[in-house]
């Protein structure tokens, strides 16, 4: 499979991974976080998804379209290993959902990672919440949940918090 197609299966399956979620969330309490803003793609389908619910991005440094840019005070910027832990200390356990799509073309950084971010993570899932990450993360209390239809196994992975 060339990169292209590949992209295209992963945004496809992130697409029909939240869409699936919408009802879900729609019956949960608590912000919506968003992991990685890249381009902000997946920020301005969770805006269309979720209007009027308060949305958190995190982000290294800010280089998405300008109209995909959320306002400062819903944005935590720096490296996600210190931004997650300061935005727990402010915002709690609270989230209903929190999608992640972090990484790098090196499967051992991305391994290394996952290892101290689903903890991290956690610090900002609601019992009850979801969590949706294009790796696989091993937290004690989630559950990974059956890939929503259409959505090839091991693209993404579905978590619901216990």
């Amino acid at each position: 499979m060339s990169r292209l197609d590949s992209f295209i299966a992963r945004m496809k399956a992130q697409r029909d991974c939240l869409n699936f979620l919408k009802p879900a969330i729609d019956a949960l309490p608590g912000p919506i976080l968003e992991v990685g803003l890249g381009n902000g793609r997946t920020y301005d389908h969770l805006r269309d998804l979720f209007p009027g619910r308060d949305i958190f991005v995190f982000e290294r440094k800010v280089a998405a379209h300008p109209d995909c840019i959320p306002p400062d005070n819903r944005l935590f910027l720096g490296e996600a290993s210190e931004s997650i832990p300061r935005a727990a200390a402010s915002l709690g356990a609270t989230a209903a959902l929190i999608h992640t799509d972090l990484g790098t073309g090196d499967h051992q950084a991305n391994v290394a990672m996952g290892k101290w971010l689903g903890p991290a993570l956690d610090a900002l899932a609601a019992k009850g919440s979801y969590v949706l990450a294009n790796q696989a993360l091993d937290v004690a209390r989630w559950q990974r949940q059956p890939d929503p239809p259409g959505v090839p196994e091991g693209r993404y992975f579905l978590y619901r918090v216990g």
